[in-house]
């Protein structure tokens, strides 16, 4: 074992582990804890002896009872240097600590004897740190979002930095904001309108691109290099230029404050990308599986509804959710469009609801939530096809 590839580590895993247990508390102190100091020095030697040990076991003992024992071990001796806090933080502890103990299962005194080892460490390492870094930037904002969403108007006067949850109050209590911006400002109209919109959208878009990507990908015919090359043209110009002349002929042909109008729209501004898209992943796929279509009695139509699209369902999925999220979040030319609260999509409401100077603030924060959490569970589920659409056909053969 090499002392260099053995200090960096403990050092790495240590300051790893400092990192996440100092968010985890000052995460705690938004939640009414009083903490007075991050003890990082006990911490980080603390750290440091936890990932000793996990590294001299190694392989000895069954992977859960050590992770297990010494997370036990970890959190008592933890509890003792600490301050003393609530039941929930400890548990908090618990499980962050067995998931440091789970990610450097690979470590042990054998791996450390590898060459250039001290580098895979701290790339590894980094890596981690960046990874929930930036998550904890991300999702801080849409924590104190929901936080907010749940408060009342006299709570967020009285100290609008206090963003924890009191769980004793009634569960008709803690969300009647929801239950006002349902009933008095009509967000079930909105959440109806807006899927109406984005899912009319996503079907649109994908019966034109289809087949406009497939002529593209596999058709020869006069402009094919200029429609090629140029199909993103639309995206060079910013969307406050279209809205001006679209505002005047959509007035002229009664198009506004309807739901049609916004289909054309819609449609217009995600077609370009979602042809651009699909047409690098249809020239990967083999033109002798056509060639066997068309030999087998099939029509051009045929070839697309029966052999294109099913090897394509991963990139149609990845663009169907491109479309459906920028649909769903798309706000200046509803704000545009729509002047009729009838008519009103989500993000058009949101804003709806900050031209009452008298709106409180947890109305505006649950309305963010509902606009927020649906692409939120759908964009989780179908990540992973987001991710294969995006890069299939990046490489032929």
């Amino acid at each position: 074992m090499k002392f260099k590839s053995l200090t960096v580590y403990l050092l790495a895993s240590s300051i790893f582990l400092l990192c996440l247990l100092s968010i985890l508390k000052i995460m705690s102190t938004l939640q009414g804890i009083d903490f007075t100091n991050l003890n990082i020095s006990q911490n980080f030697i603390l750290g440091i002896c936890l990932s000793l040990g996990l590294l001299v076991v190694g392989n000895k003992l069954n992977h859960f009872i050590k992770i297990f024992s010494f997370t036990s071990v970890f959190t008592i001796f933890y509890l003792y240097i600490n301050e003393s806090a609530p039941i929930w933080y400890y548990i908090s502890v618990f499980i962050v600590i067995l998931f440091f103990s789970h990610k450097v299962k690979n470590y042990n005194l054998n791996y450390l004897k590898e060459d250039f080892v001290s580098e895979k460490i701290i790339f590894d390492f980094i890596t981690l740190f960046g990874i929930i870094f930036f998550a904890f930037v991300i999702l801080f904002p849409f924590y104190i979002m929901l936080v907010t969403s749940f408060k009342t108007q006299i709570a967020l006067l009285v100290n609008p930095l206090d963003f924890s949850l009191d769980f004793k109050k009634d569960l008709s209590d803690l969300f009647k904001s929801y239950f006002v911006i349902f009933d008095t400002y009509n967000f079930g109209r909105y959440i109806l309108i807006s899927s109406f919109v984005s899912i009319g959208t996503v079907i649109i878009t994908l019966m034109f691109a289809i087949p406009a990507a497939y002529a593209v990908a596999r058709l020869n015919f006069f402009g094919k290099t200029f429609l090629s090359s140029s199909i993103l043209i639309i995206y060079m110009f910013p969307a406050i230029v279209l809205v001006i002349p679209l505002y005047t002929v959509f007035s002229q042909l009664g198009l506004r404050n309807s739901v049609v109008g916004l289909l054309i729209v819609y449609t217009a501004t995600t077609l370009p990308v979602a042809i651009y898209m699909l047409q690098g992943y249809f020239k990967s796929i083999p033109k002798e599986i056509e060639d066997a279509g068309i030999m087998d009695g099939h029509s051009w139509f045929g070839i697309i509804l029966k052999i294109i699209i099913p090897l394509s369902l991963p990139a149609i999925a990845s663009v169907a959710l491109y479309v459906f999220m920028i649909a769903w979040n798309e706000f200046l030319f509803s704000l545009m469009f729509l002047d009729n609260p009838k008519s009103f999509t989500l993000s058009r409401g949101i804003q709806y609801l900050t031209g009452d100077a008298e709106t409180p603030r947890q109305y505006l924060m649950a309305g963010s939530v509902i606009v927020t959490l649906p692409v939120l569970i759908i964009f989780i589920y179908f990540e992973k096809y987001l991710v294969s659409g995006l890069t299939a056909g990046s490489v032929k053969g």
